[in-house]
């Protein structure tokens, strides 16, 4: 397996979309990683599903529970509801600074490159996002291009479920190879 012995976070809250946790998390395992899904509470988090609410996920440990030293990696899946609510949090934006200044894989997808404005990650970097949050991205000091996957020194960005093989790829890649140890910390 790819993965073995590699650790990765995903985090995430209510509003996720049901496929941007779902597909990496499946691909990850598949190639051989621990996953933990983290969120604010214990119990179970409720994903969106294109119009509507999906199905409950269960969360593995709570921000609280954890530390950015445990993990090799950290996808962060979008939506609309769940990163809007994560980027003012500040246990979900320290965990977010820790791992990236740990020189880890940080990975988003559709709107969860607000988490990357909210923490300075996406400032100066090459990256894409949701079309809708394009602006915002710029705004932030990114260089925004149109591509299903964009990698910057081991920040994973995404635009769309429609790019969901390509991202959950990117991460293994990134992952085995360790190519973000070159990265230097913001």
């Amino acid at each position: 397996m790819q993965l073995d012995n590699k650790k990765i976070a995903i985090l995430a809250t209510n509003g996720f979309e049901q496929s941007e946790l779902e597909v990496p998390r499946d691909s990850l395992k598949a190639a051989g990683a621990t996953v933990h899904v983290i969120s604010l509470d214990p119990g179970e988090i409720r994903g969106w599903d294109k119009k509507d609410w999906g199905r409950p996920v269960r969360v593995d440990k709570t921000l609280n529970e954890v530390s950015a030293d445990e993990y090799d990696a950290l996808v962060l899946p979008g939506g609309q509801i769940n990163p809007d609510l994560l980027r003012v949090e500040p246990k979900a934006l320290s965990f977010i600074k820790d791992i990236f200044n740990q020189k880890k894989i940080v990975a988003a997808v559709c709107h969860a490159p607000w988490l990357l404005i909210e923490t300075g990650i996406a400032k100066g970097r090459k990256m894409t996002s949701y079309q809708s949050i394009k602006t915002d991205v710029m705004n932030a000091g990114a260089k925004w291009e149109d591509s299903e996957v964009v990698v910057d020194n081991g920040v994973i960005t995404s635009r769309n479920p429609g790019d969901l093989e390509a991202f959950s790829a990117k991460i293994i890649e990134e992952v085995r190879e360790g190519k973000h140890t070159q990265r230097s910390a913001a």
